[in-house]
């Protein structure tokens, strides 16, 4: 039975991903290896490695090129934000800027991406944890205490194997495809481990195995360094109905920190495009470069216009007059 329209999921079409290939930089070895010359998608000829590495690559470059970042929120004249795949590539790619989105948008392309490309890939939700937002720092936090549905993250699966894909979630997120293996330390980038877990939250009034989720936490340091639970997601599929009520949430509600902060992030590769290596991130009012473990304040955004020219010199994101006058007598304007 053919599903009706309304229950398909969006692709790209051939020259939508070429488009995107030249959006993030993917280098031509790549590009053939993904598509067969112009006219077909051919990542079903590879082996499961292969696959994985190709994979592995499209995301390095995808969080190189597309910001983490929030600015629509602040800087436009409708302050929402659309989550529809069209809109999407209209925005991170046709757009010819170097905008990029929140989990949702980037999350929500990257999957269109890769479903378009073949890939057996579908949307789950998850839980951030409060006390790893940016909100939380200097407020010792304990926890950790998770919030409601509002992130978005992509599972792949290869072979028999599945894999956590994120995109959209900042510095701290997982860099590569990680394989759903509870107890599994990985690299992720200069001096930050990851892992994932399973297990229930504090929450939880059951606490039954049904219960349980994957948990993705992140280590920065030696292994004598604590652990810190970034989010927690389920298996279970969401679809873009359950994803626009979250969106409608994080976008609009003033719980939502998204409301009231600017933020961008953007990962760093090393000359090879090999490895990433640190971060490039503007918080409210400064502009951070982290190489290995190494923090670099590059500058203190004093006023408005420093923070637009920042966002031009450092994510070459160019804003008219008119989405620079969106932010006017916003709790996020610089004073």
């Amino acid at each position: 039975m053919e599903k009706p329209e309304w229950a398909q999921r969006q692709t790209y079409t051939l020259k939508q991903l070429h488009q995107y290939f030249d959006r993030i930089a993917l280098p031509p070895t790549v590009r053939t290896a993904l598509l067969s010359g112009k006219n077909t998608v051919d990542v079903d000829k590879h082996d499961e490695k292969t696959r994985l590495d190709l994979l592995t690559t499209l995301q390095r470059y995808h969080l190189a090129a597309v910001p983490f970042e929030n600015v629509y929120l602040h800087y436009s004249t409708h302050h929402t934000i659309s989550i529809d795949e069209q809109e999407l590539f209209h925005k991170i790619v046709e757009r010819g800027s170097g905008y990029g989105g929140y989990c949702l948008e980037n999350n929500g392309l990257f999957g269109t991406v890769l479903r378009s490309l073949g890939y057996n890939a579908y949307s789950a939700g998850a839980r951030v944890n409060e006390a790893a937002q940016p909100v939380a720092a200097g407020k010792n936090w304990k926890g950790p205490k998770f919030d409601g549905w509002n992130h978005m993250v992509n599972l792949v699966t290869i072979g028999i194997n599945q894999y956590l894909v994120d995109v959209g979630f900042g510095s701290n997120g997982p860099h590569s495809p990680i394989p759903l293996v509870a107890g599994k330390t990985f690299f992720n980038y200069g001096k930050q481990t990851g892992r994932l877990r399973q297990g229930t939250l504090l929450q939880h009034v059951n606490s039954s195995h049904q219960q349980e989720l994957w948990h993705y936490e992140f280590q920065n340091g030696d292994e004598t360094a604590p652990w810190t639970p970034a989010y927690a997601f389920t298996e279970v599929e969401f679809t873009p109905d359950d994803f626009e009520i979250i969106n409608f949430f994080m976008s609009t509600h003033r719980s939502s920190w998204f409301t009231f902060y600017v933020v961008l992030s953007r990962m760093i590769l090393d000359d090879a495009g090999e490895q990433i290596i640190g971060d490039l991130t503007l918080f409210n009012d400064e502009v951070r470069r982290r190489v290995g473990g190494t923090v670099e304040l590059l500058q203190k955004l004093e006023l408005e216009d420093d923070r637009v020219a920042a966002l031009d010199k450092y994510f070459q994101i160019r804003l008219s007059r008119s989405e620079r006058a969106g932010i006017k007598r916003s709790v996020a304007q610089i004073l």
